[in-house]
């Protein structure tokens, strides 16, 4: 169901819509200047292999466009079901609440995957055409073969899927508090985005590591030789605890919620 739905259908086009606009850009500017810092190596590095068009473009969508799609899924979820009176339905065929929920998040999570996957493999294809393949020079300098590269974006892709169903996870939650699936899916991504402004602030930075998007693009770390996953299995770890707890946070308000829509 969720990816029958032309809204859904749409956004994998708009994501898949990215990399090959980064991909038109930098070949008509001619890539003369990639610019400073860890965004400007990734678009620096695109006119020498077009692999790294996903590698950018995953840089890109991951603070905004992919938390606005999972949180479009996710915010629908159960909310969804309660607004159009589908999901006492659904409780009287008997299906347990634990199981629906668990369903729930499968679909989100399996939705966060194919995200992810549309950007990566559109990113590669528009990429080779435009730029051409061959090895891959890492941001360290150090050449890998292609398949090496291909390696490393599945990894960056895996990264940025499991990092954004924390999103997924935490519109779950909010989806059981309301019957308003705008509702739902405004509050999820108002969280994120109110996560990255927190996280722009120096003056907090105490609190930087402890935020679900603090490490969102840290899969910069897998291209460089060797891999440094410090921060990518602190990445790891944060959306892990994010998932759980908001899943969990999910369950205990579902299985006592007075269903009646």
């Amino acid at each position: 169901m969720v990816f029958r739905r032309r809204r859904n259908q749409a956004l994998l086009v708009v994501l898949g819509c990215v990399p090959i606009l980064i991909a038109v850009a930098i070949k008509i500017s001619g890539g003369d200047n990639g610019g400073n810092g860890d965004a400007g190596a990734l678009f620096g590095s695109i006119t020498d292999n077009g692999v790294f068009v996903a590698f950018s473009a995953l840089f890109v969508v991951i603070p905004l466009f992919l938390p606005m799609a999972v949180a479009v899924v996710a915010g629908d979820a159960v909310s969804g079901e309660a607004n159009t009176g589908t999901l006492r339905y659904l409780l009287a065929v008997p299906v347990g609440r634990t199981r629906l929920l668990a369903v729930k998040f499968v679909g989100i999570a399996v939705w966060c995957i194919a995200c992810s996957v549309v950007v990566a493999v559109v990113g590669v294809v528009i990429g080779l055409i435009l730029f051409g393949g061959g090895d891959v020079t890492l941001l360290s300098g150090t050449s890998v073969s292609f398949g090496a590269g291909l390696w490393r974006l599945t990894l960056v892709a895996a990264y940025v899927a499991a990092s954004i169903a924390a999103v997924g996870a935490i519109g779950l939650f909010v989806s059981t508090l309301t019957e308003v699936p705008i509702a739902a899916m405004a509050t999820t991504l108002g969280l994120t985005i109110t996560s990255q402004v927190l996280d722009a602030v120096p003056q907090i930075s105490a609190i930087h590591p402890w935020l679900p998007s603090h490490y969102w693009q840290q899969f910069i770390d897998v291209l460089r030789d060797p891999m440094a996953l410090d921060k990518v299995g602190h990445g790891l770890l944060a959306a892990a605890t994010y998932t759980v707890l908001f899943l969990t946070l999910a369950w205990a308000r579902f299985t006592s919620k007075d269903v009646s829509s």
